[in-house]
């Protein structure tokens, strides 16, 4: 039900708001009990980890998380690196946080790197906001490298990373996450070969939603 990187939080939360509860019921009366018990709850939606099955095919990048489509961008290359196709989604203090493996394959560096926490919104967040980068090695026949950047948020100050360089990771299963509003970004190299399969604007599921796939042939 919850997510395995908030165990405390879950805890400090369900007790914080048991014992609040019942204080308020003592001294306003059980009705104002409802309060507390209706912000526990909300916060305790944040560190959800609903079950999702991946879709039964190799030649696709799903969704690293759930949220909504905010950017699409070609990136020139750069001081010797290749071409990149980026696809960023923003994700509300309403989504699953969970950030999930977009391929299946190997992990091959991960990157964190400190910064500011500017409101998720604000497409400066993507370039300046506290970040960490996952490259992984994708299992035939896709190629790499591809990456996913967990992007703190305003109110997200917490980044989870739970892979190390040399794990093997299964399509769309959990590899962090991060804690309130953010971003999260997938990028591949951008050779030609892929279709983008959302445009702006729209709602995806992370582990489940099919974000680029291989050209055929």
């Amino acid at each position: 039900m919850f997510a395995p990187y908030a165990r405390t939080e879950v805890f400090v939360t369900a007790a914080v708001g048991a014992g609040a509860a019942l204080a308020t019921a003592l001294y306003a009366g059980p009705l104002w009990s409802i309060l507390p018990v209706a912000a526990a709850a909300a916060l305790l939606s944040f560190y959800r980890d609903p079950h999702r099955t991946p879709p039964a095919r190799k030649d696709v990048l799903i969704a690293p998380a759930d949220g909504r489509i905010v950017d699409i961008s070609r990136i020139p290359p750069t001081d010797g690196s290749p071409p990149l196709l980026s696809i960023t989604i923003f994700l509300s203090v309403m989504n699953v946080h969970l950030n999930r493996s977009p391929c299946a394959g190997r992990v091959l560096a991960v990157d964190y790197r400190p910064g500011r926490f500017l409101n998720a919104l604000d497409p400066a967040s993507n370039r300046e906001n506290e970040s960490n980068r996952v490259d992984f090695e994708p299992a035939a026949p896709l190629p790499g490298p591809v990456s996913i950047r967990q992007i703190a948020g305003l109110l997200a100050r917490r980044i989870v990373c739970a892979v190390r360089p040399g794990d093997s990771v299964a399509l769309g299963q959990r590899v962090g996450m991060i804690k309130l509003g953010s971003r999260t970004e997938l990028c591949a190299v951008d050779d030609g070969g892929w279709i983008v399969e959302v445009k702006i604007g729209d709602v995806v599921r992370g582990a489940e939603t099919i974000m680029l796939s291989r050209k055929a042939g």
